[in-house]
């Protein structure tokens, strides 16, 4: 390892984010950090394939490899989106304490109502299967419609009809095409916005949503969780259970002593306990991101809780349970509980969803 530490990242905002702060926390012991930005495969994809590839590790493969070879030092994850399969030579040197793991609803401003709130038929923004199953389990009657982006890039395209609207209202006023009177300029009004309000402005949405859903620790992550454009509301975790790993940044090694350095300035034990029984399950049942399945840990005492959903792709279907692990065994309980989730039919939700995302011959072929 040279006198620099090369940390590999993606490039997006809340990448760049989460790669500061473990290289703020490693700099803390003397050690002199590079971030090495990085183009994914999921970068690269066009919105439609990106449920399919999470076995294949669409956003991480391409950091571990710079580590693999020994461009990079080390690399920063989402831990959601690593794979429970990661190449031999790769190891987790540390999981970061947890954010908030849950999900969040987000509406326009004008809008203070939550998910039971919305209007039949509402038009609600997800491209995790997981989201839209569970959205559908609560309101079957929503429209659920993909939404894809960095998280400044998903609240645009939530806000941006709203803008535009009012934007267009004010122009009209000011040449006379309308009888309507306000106290600002549009020039005035513009020069209020914040940055966020206006490149949303600039953008033309496909679609028109009512509400999107997010995770919070993004949120919080990109500093856009409080905003005057929109409303936040907490998700219950108790149906929508969040994502194995959700709110957790991993970072992964091909050394010792890069794994040292890690380990040694930002590990977080009972995150990594926890974790481990969320991603364990995950690999015992199969499903990746091809399949809806939401599973959360928390360590409590001598314990951990387990909250773990399956779901059909259209929330018809269930198998949810809940269980209290030995944390010193934990990840041998988390095997033996998602036997038991396989047993009682999860298997075979589970098979449904991938042969329902399964890529078909005119999809882009895997590496």
């Amino acid at each position: 390892m040279s006198d620099t530490f090369r940390l590999a990242t993606r490039s997006s905002d809340l990448a760049l984010r989460q790669a500061g702060q473990v290289r703020d926390a490693i700099q803390g012991r003397r050690t002199d950090v590079e971030l090495l930005h990085v183009q994914t495969r999921g970068d690269r994809l066009r919105d439609e394939l990106i449920s399919r590839l999470g076995k294949t590790g669409a956003f991480v493969r391409a950091l571990d490899e710079r580590v693999i070879d020994g461009e990079a030092d080390a690399a920063v994850h989402s831990l959601k989106d690593v794979p429970t399969e990661v190449p031999e030579e790769i190891s987790f040197a540390a999981v970061t304490e947890r954010a908030p793991a849950g999900d969040v609803l987000v509406t326009p401003a004008d809008n203070t109502a939550g998910l039971d709130d919305l209007l039949v038929g509402a038009t609600v923004g997800t491209s995790s299967l997981r989201r839209r199953a569970e959205l559908l389990a609560e309101r079957p009657d929503l429209t659920v419609e993909p939404l894809r982006g960095n998280v400044d890039t998903r609240v645009q395209k939530l806000i941006a009809p709203d803008l535009r609207t009012e934007h267009e209202r004010r122009v009209a006023a000011e040449e006379g095409d309308v009888d309507e009177e306000f106290d600002r300029t549009p020039e005035e009004w513009f020069d209020d916005l914040t940055e966020l309000e206006r490149s949303a402005l600039e953008r033309e949405p496909d679609t028109e949503y009512d509400a999107i859903v997010l995770a919070e620790a993004g949120l919080r992550r990109s500093d856009l969780y409080d905003h005057p454009a929109y409303e936040t509301h907490r998700l219950p975790r108790s149906t929508f259970v969040p994502a194995p790993g959700q709110g957790a940044i991993a970072v992964t090694t091909a050394t010792r002593e890069a794994r040292e350095t890690v380990r040694d300035a930002i590990d977080h034990p009972p995150t990594r306990v926890t974790t481990t029984v969320e991603r364990t399950i995950l690999a015992e049942l199969g499903g990746g991101c091809v399949a809806p399945i939401g599973i959360h840990a928390l360590l409590q005492g001598e314990h951990v809780s387990v909250q773990v959903r399956v779901l059909s792709a259209d929330g018809d279907e269930e198998i949810a349970a809940s269980r209290d692990l030995p944390a010193d065994r934990h990840a041998a309980a988390a095997r033996e509980f998602a036997a038991e989730l396989r047993a009682e039919g999860a298997a075979e939700l589970i098979e449904a969803a991938k042969r329902e995302n399964a890529p078909d011959e005119s999809d882009e072929p895997m590496p």
